[in-house]
């Protein structure tokens, strides 16, 4: 896609003039994940690539293996992380040029690339490694929970490739009240905000929610 530096230069400079204000979405919409049953097959990963065209690398979305613990007592379970699409983005007022923006009806984080110009200030701040620096572009891109999808009716393309159904998204509201309506929660099931390895939430109050393995518990 073509560098338009004009446009750019305006941003940066209405970008120096704003004073940062965070944005209080409608309705927030954020992703929840079963560790417990997640078999780690890495679909939803591949599906996400797939959508965005990406080259060998970057990865938006990543199946991570957790296992530890001394024979006989050992345990493996795996954590799906993307971008968290924060309430409190850190991401987002490190932009030079306003390229990151938070979307008023659903809190979804995304990326205008025609603004962006590879600085990676993002990519530093944030805490879940979300934002990915694609060099043949000279850009950084991450997840957008597919805004296009959403727009459409639909659900992310990595919520549809996951053949366990323990990935989804829902309104963050629904899912601390424990009303959240999804395959990847059961009723009896309580979701915790933060898993073991996982950067403290209080940091950006990340959108994501968890059914955590037993050893995966924060005390």
């Amino acid at each position: 896609m073509p560098i338009d530096k004009d446009k750019i230069k305006q941003a940066a400079l209405q970008k120096k003039q704003e004073v940062y204000k965070p944005v209080i979405p409608d309705t927030q919409l954020g992703f929840v994940h079963n560790n417990v049953d997640c078999i780690g097959c890495r679909a939803c990963e591949i599906a996400c690539k797939d959508k965005n065209g990406l080259p060998p690398g970057p990865r938006f979305r990543r199946v991570l293996y957790v296992e530890g613990g001394t024979f006989p007592d050992v345990f493996a379970y795996k954590v799906n992380m993307s971008c968290n699409h924060c309430a409190e983005p850190a991401c987002l007022p490190t932009c030079p040029t306003g390229a990151i923006f938070k979307r008023q009806k659903d809190g979804v984080v995304d990326i205008d690339s025609t603004l962006c110009v590879g600085c990676r200030r993002c990519e530093a701040a944030c805490p879940y490694g979300a934002p990915q620096f694609i060099p043949e572009q000279n850009i950084v891109a991450k997840c957008n929970m597919c805004v296009d999808e959403l727009d459409a009716g639909r659900k992310p393309y990595c919520v549809q490739a996951c053949m366990m159904r323990v990935l989804d998204i829902g309104e963050v509201k629904a899912m601390d009240a424990g009303t959240l309506s999804t395959k990847a929660v059961g009723p009896a099931e309580q979701l915790v905000r933060q898993v073991k390895g996982m950067a403290d939430p209080e940091l950006t109050n990340p959108s994501i929610r968890f059914v955590p393995s037993t050893k995966g518990r924060v005390p």
